[in-house]
């Protein structure tokens, strides 16, 4: 079984279509959330990410962007993309964003959980050990996926050995790969990275594959992959979105 991982792509148009285009051939696309919000596409996205997606969850701009909670906890230049994204979206996008279900979500069949932020509060962020260490004790499955962060990589536990790991790439302006072996008995959070606005100091656009098939048996590709920045920091510029959405895609932070 081989599953597409997709997070917080955050109305990016182009580089959801570079990351499909590298992706290559999948059986399922699970989507952790933050569709929406910041990008200047997001009927756009929406409409290529829907018919396509096996499982979704909901992220905190979904759920801001289509009104079903206020955008008091945003800062301000997240605040005005939130607003500027609610009267963007269609109606029936709209309807169906506040029908996306809140995680922990279970694909069939898989011992993985899918969620945002954390699998004990959609809103929390995983940013360190520290963060890390009670979800990995209360899970209930071998693997959490999980986003929010816009940081590549995860963390793993079994019993006393705790680790923390991000894939080494070793260009900036190309397609990279980095395979993490699964290996028996490890509790693993995963975060596939952000498709639309990373911020991990790597401008691309960043994915995982969850393969269970591989010939040194399960594991997690992470993916890196430009897209066509100019076009989408143009989008943004030419919506009145605040400029400084433009500058973070190129920074990558």
């Amino acid at each position: 079984m081989r599953a597409l991982i997709l997070s917080d792509i955050h109305g990016n148009l182009e580089a959801l279509h570079a990351v499909l285009d590298a992706a290559g051939a999948y059986d399922e696309l699970w989507n952790l959330g933050d569709m929406v919000g910041y990008g200047a596409s997001p009927n756009q996205v929406l409409d290529l990410l829907r018919p396509i997606a096996t499982l979704n969850v909901r992220g905190n701009h979904d759920r801001v962007c289509c009104g079903l909670t206020p955008s008091t906890g945003f800062n301000p230049v997240a605040r005005a993309a939130a607003q500027w994204t609610q009267t963007e979206l269609t109606p029936d996008h709209l309807e169906w964003l506040r029908n996306v279900p809140q995680g922990p979500l279970y694909p069939l069949q898989q011992d993985v959980t899918c969620v945002h932020g954390s699998p004990l509060n959609e809103d929390q962020y995983i940013l360190n050990m520290r963060d890390a260490w009670a979800p990995l004790q209360q899970m209930t499955t071998a693997i959490t996926f999980f986003g929010h962060t816009h940081v590549q990589g995860g963390f793993a536990q079994k019993e006393h050995d705790w680790r923390e790991f991000h894939p080494r790439f070793h260009t900036r302006n190309e397609p990279n790969t980095w395979t993490l072996p699964l290996l028996p008995g490890l509790r693993h959070l995963i975060n596939p990275g952000s498709v639309g606005q990373p911020r991990d100091c790597d401008w691309r656009a960043a994915f995982a594959i969850y393969d269970t098939d591989t010939p040194e048996g399960p594991a997690i590709i992470f993916h890196r992959v430009p897209y066509d920045l100019t076009t989408a920091q143009g989008r943004i510029l030419m919506a009145g979105l605040p400029e400084r959405l433009a500058a973070r895609l190129r920074e990558g932070r």
